[in-house]
């Protein structure tokens, strides 16, 4: 029986009178590189913070390699890593010392070689010392992707990882992404408004709107439905235009 990465089933969450997510069905198979598109507004954090466990759903349910993210949260959390767009570090602490706190949180065995290890992942061992209010935006998004990575998560969220980067900054973050894909076969959950990265990046995307997932497939089998759109970014504004789903 194939166990996906992420399964949902009927996920939905209201706030109030609204509502953000909507009767979500959503398999995201292990390996894969997933693009979750839409606008503002459109329930993308929301979904990524049901399915790390920090919000409850109001409705359905969702798993994370077969484990059940209310039911089985603690599991959920031994799974998975999330890195937020804006990446919560100490300021007036050092990488290291950084790493340090989140390593013991997480229960990391051996932190001091597994930070060494995981700086030399990213790239960037001579950042160790460095106080984190010195580094610029770009590197305090490689820092907080390490600290997501100490426990060695099977599963990684990433909400907007290129958010406010320069185009270098974008490529490293695109490069990285694909090197832990790839070398160390964990699979990619990524929120992000930058359609060039996903075309570049993703093996599969899905696209929510106003809470309704609207389509979500292989990259390739949804260019195929679109043969006469030019690019991923003529395709995404069709559908937020059309506001229907696609099957």
């Amino acid at each position: 029986m194939e166990q996906f990465a992420v399964k949902t089933n009927g996920l939905t969450r209201l706030y109030g009178t609204n509502t953000a997510v909507e009767h979500l069905n959503l398999k995201v198979q292990k390996g894969q590189i997933f693009g979750f598109l839409g606008h503002n507004g459109a329930g993308k954090t929301t979904t990524i913070r049901m399915l790390t466990t920090l919000l409850s759903p109001t409705d359905g349910s969702a798993e994370i390699f077969g484990a059940d993210i209310v039911k089985e949260n603690l599991q959920v959390r031994k799974k998975i890593g999330y890195v937020p767009e804006n990446v919560h570090l100490y300021k007036d602490l050092t990488v290291w010392e950084n790493m340090m706190f989140f390593a013991a949180l997480s229960g990391v065995q051996e932190p001091d070689r597994r930070i060494l290890e995981i700086l030399e992942r990213i790239g960037h061992p001579e950042w160790i010392d460095f106080k984190v209010g010195t580094l610029s935006k770009g590197m305090r998004q490689r820092i907080g992707i390490a600290q997501a990575l100490l426990h060695k998560p099977s599963l990684l969220f990433l909400d907007e990882p290129a958010s406010g980067l320069d185009p270098e900054g974008t490529r490293d973050i695109g490069d990285l992404i694909v090197q832990l894909n790839r070398e160390e076969g964990i699979t990619i959950f990524m929120n992000t408004h930058q359609l060039g990265e996903v075309a570049k990046l993703c093996t599969s995307i899905g696209i929510l709107n106003h809470g309704h997932m609207v389509i979500a497939d292989s990259l390739e089998n949804i260019l195929k439905k679109f043969p006469d759109h030019a690019s991923l970014e003529d395709i995404y504004l069709q559908i937020e235009k059309d506001r229907k789903v696609i099957v």
